[in-house]
């Protein structure tokens, strides 16, 4: 297959030359590990020091990684990358570690709210949110471990519940498929339980309601296979976001610390090799499923796009997308969407200081992942100097 993700000059079409050098220079400063512990405590201590640093932080860092502080904020980047490069956008209210009702409400709001834009606008072809936007995580945690509720808990998870029912319904009413994401291991089953109910009411015809697979755990690929035992029974499709994973040094942490197995795979080949193999079972069974493929990998990518040759799907089949992170891989998104294929890029939104939990694990992730900053970089210099032929 013909290799497309060199090509600086579709990747980087969108960029001016002032925001060529400010990503040179942000992920230049993302290689260094020390940069980056340092970097988060000054952050950290600034913000809750209330000192008035918002203002380089919007115009460094969150301006990279985010579209803006609220939905109507990222519009015109929605329009430009759509417009000028036919990448698809992802509304995504990126702000964690909430643990307050009016916190869950307000989470429940914006996510209804993204449903609409998204029903308005090609641009945006999906709706997102995480179970811990809807719910706190001890609660979480406590439904999957089968422990008893107290009154008040059985309370807080029914509103739980009814957060999640009302924004598949928005959903399956507005026909605008939404991405739920996945967290932590040791609260997950929950969310496992509870997203393939709503997939068993809602995906009757088609995949509206997504979960998503991190193929770091060795144990994904099972769970996708009795998913669909059920899903062939009850008579409903299965959408699934099939990514890498973003916890892994907390879960091996945890791991260590309680004693028991680690959930996630022995290297970065066996993850690798659990990705793809969830990719081809789903474009196997695409006749009942539909994938979003969240990988900043560009062997996956190319392996995805071979079976979908393969199999005859058509590049722009709505059952099959390729998504990234705004900011990061643009030379896969935009040299694949020249290239006729769905692509999404996930469009983090919300106060600057609401988003900073954010920011830093995608700092972090950056700084961990091996090879992946150093891409960023080869790719930006490599474009810089053809600007300058």
């Amino acid at each position: 297959m013909e290799k497309i993700f060199n090509n600086t000059a579709a990747a980087f079409a969108l960029k001016s030359d002032t925001e060529l050098d400010r990503a040179y220079f942000l992920f230049k400063l993302i290689a260094s590990e020390p940069l980056v512990r340092i970097g988060t405590a000054v952050t950290n201590f600034a913000l809750k020091a209330h000192l008035p640093v918002e203002g380089l932080i919007r115009a460094t860092v969150f301006d990279h990684f985010c579209g803006g502080t609220t939905e109507e904020d990222c519009l015109p980047v929605v329009d430009k990358m759509y417009g000028k490069g036919r990448v698809s956008s992802i509304l995504d209210y990126s702000v964690e570690a909430k643990e307050e009702e009016v916190e869950f409400d307000k989470a429940l709001e914006k996510t209804l709210k993204t449903i609409t834009f998204a029903k308005e606008r090609e641009a945006i072809p999906f709706a997102v949110f995480k179970p811990t936007g809807f719910g706190r995580f001890d609660l979480w945690q406590k439904m999957g471990e089968g422990k008893q509720f107290s009154v008040e808990e059985a309370t807080e998870w029914h509103r739980v519940v009814e957060r999640f029912e009302i924004v598949c319904k928005a959903a399956y009413d507005n026909d605008v498929p939404v991405l739920i994401d996945a967290e932590e291991s040791w609260m997950q089953d929950a969310a496992d339980n509870l997203v393939a109910d709503m997939m068993a009411k809602y995906n009757k015809n088609k995949a509206i309601v997504f979960n998503t697979l991190q193929m770091y755990r060795w144990d994904r690929l099972d769970y996708l296979k009795k998913l669909h035992e059920r899903a062939q029974g009850e008579g409903f499709h299965i959408g699934m976001k099939v990514v890498r994973g973003a916890y892994m040094e907390k879960e091996n942490k945890r791991a260590a610390e309680m004693g028991y197995p680690s959930p996630i795979c022995i290297s970065k080949e066996a993850t690798d090799i659990n990705y793809n193999d969830a990719i081809l079972y789903m474009t196997e069974h695409i006749d009942t499923m539909a994938v979003f493929a969240g990988t900043h990998n560009e062997d996956s990518s190319y392996k995805l796009m071979k079976l979908i040759h393969k199999a005859g799907i058509a590049k722009n089949d709505k059952r099959v997308w390729f998504g990234q992170l705004y900011g990061m891989s643009d030379n896969i998104s935009f040299n694949l969407a020249a290239n006729g294929y769905n692509v999404a890029k996930y469009l983090p939104f919300g106060p600057v200081r609401d988003v900073m939990p954010y920011l830093i694990r995608r700092a972090e992730e950056n700084t961990s992942v091996a090879g992946q900053t150093t891409r960023e970089l080869n790719l930006l210099k490599a474009e810089k100097e053809r600007r300058k032929n």
